[in-house]
């Protein structure tokens, strides 16, 4: 993390302090490390936290934390990068974190150049694939959690919606005894937690009674669009906890699934569009991603979307 700021006429007479908590957004915790492990200067000179400022004074604030350049990985594709972080299309199949079994192939595993963390500003189900922002330091991830993303998914789901768009604003809580399964609930159940999500359908096949829907999260819940989506009737494809080929939400409904579970070979879930603002420059950003084969594959009507 480096910063050089030049004091505004607005700011003279404000102490250094105020600057970087206000103008350089930093938390009070970086403001420390700054201070005992990196470097803060006003005009090349030591400076402490509590110095008046005048106009024209050059704000110089360094700490190493950042990762630098990410490891480029054919497999995961990186639409942008700057100094402060990257948009990464993660593939169906990738956990995020190294966790047991996944030490060396993870995401953050494999994109990471240095022994510094990598910070992912959201999260991907495994078998979701799709868009990510990857912070290259604390203080980036912090001031990303302080701003709304805009996210949308598409997925291919079983049967029709009844009515093509519209909001589902329904209650998730975990499963009693289960650690992963979710479910819609009541408000007031007890550890309920209030869950919206709006849907549009993009393309239908009557023919093989499949849809592909888009989903936008307002609320981020765990396994939210696979839970909303499974409330409504529609279950997503190649979905191994909800969908009805699964154990733990079998369904008879759909009767082609096996098949059309086989085809798809995954869960037919991308996130492929987010939109937000640099957290440093203010400008605003927006990120496509295509939709994968596999999903695209599963009826000639859903090519238009490729």
């Amino acid at each position: 993390m480096q910063f050089n700021y030049v004091v505004t006429s607005e700011l003279s007479g404000t102490v250094l302090r105020s600057v970087l908590k206000k103008q350089l957004k930093l938390s009070s915790t970086m403001i420390k490390r700054v201070k005992l492990y990196g470097t803060l200067e006003v005009n090349g000179v030591h400076a402490n936290v509590n110095q008046v400022l005048n106009e024209g004074d050059v704000i110089y604030a360094f700490y190493d934390d950042d990762v630098g350049k990410l490891n480029s990985i054919r497999e995961i594709p990186v639409l942008y990068e700057d100094d402060f972080f990257a948009v990464v299309i993660k593939p169906s199949g990738m956990v995020t974190h190294p966790v047991h079994g996944h030490l060396d192939d993870s995401l953050l595993t494999l994109l990471n150049p240095s022994t510094k963390p990598l910070h992912p500003v959201m999260r991907l189900d495994r078998e979701t694939s799709g868009l990510m922002v990857i912070a290259k330091s604390g203080h980036i991830h912090k001031l990303f959690t302080e701003q709304k993303i805009k996210k949308k998914y598409i997925a291919a789901v079983y049967g029709i919606y009844n009515e093509p768009e519209g909001i589902i604003d329904r209650p998730i809580k975990r499963r009693e005894g289960s650690v992963m399964i979710r479910d819609v609930c009541s408000c007031d159940d007890e550890g309920s937690h209030a869950s919206v999500t709006l849907y549009k359908t993009l393309s239908k096949d009557e023919d093989k009674n499949i849809s592909l829907v888009e989903f936008e999260l307002l609320t981020g819940r765990c396994h939210q669009i696979r839970v909303h989506s499974l409330s409504m009737g529609h279950p997503l494809i190649g979905d191994g906890l909800y969908g009805p080929c699964s154990i733990d939400n079998p369904s008879d409904l759909y009767p082609d699934a096996p098949a059309i579970d086989k085809a798809a070979g995954r869960l037919a879930l991308h996130a492929y569009n987010l939109q937000f603002i640099h957290p440093l420059t203010g400008k605003p950003m927006e990120f496509t991603s295509d939709l994968p084969r596999e999903i695209t594959e599963l009826s000639p009507k859903f090519a238009d979307h490729l």
